[in-house]
């Protein structure tokens, strides 16, 4: 949840959250290191379900920036950083699996069961399951 206005992040207590509130939230690890932001997010045509967020990570002023796909249930807001934070650290990212941006737009396409193996192969330590 970004910050109101005022600057200050208020938790309303609300069961959903626009996708617009979402998009360019920071993302940290537990000690609130700043890894990233949330660029974008990817969803199941059918349920709606939120598969992952795609975290921007690396790169200066968005030259060579990396897209990282990690599976949405890793997630936890936390309104004291006023974003998200995941169970990694900057130097497990550095071995994610990572796309560019001509490559994150095939992410849902044919192919999506082999990088979803790929995505939750890496992720699947820290907790996160397939969707499927």
């Amino acid at each position: 949840m970004p910050p109101n206005a005022d600057g200050v992040v208020h938790d309303l207590h609300h069961p959903l959250i626009l996708s617009s509130r979402v998009i360019g939230t920071p993302v940290f690890d537990r000690s609130g290191t700043r890894l990233g932001h949330i660029e974008e997010l990817s969803l199941e045509k059918k349920s709606g379900k939120a598969v992952y967020a795609i975290m921007a990570f690396g790169g200066v002023l968005g030259i060579g920036e990396r897209f990282h796909p990690v599976p949405w249930m890793l997630l936890d807001f936390d309104i004291d950083l006023g974003g998200y934070t995941v169970p990694l650290d900057p130097s497990v990212l550095t071995d994610a699996p990572n796309y560019d941006i001509r490559e994150i737009r095939d992410l849902g396409g044919p192919d999506f069961r082999v990088h979803g193996d790929t995505i939750y192969g890496f992720y699947g330590p820290y907790g996160a399951v397939p969707y499927w």
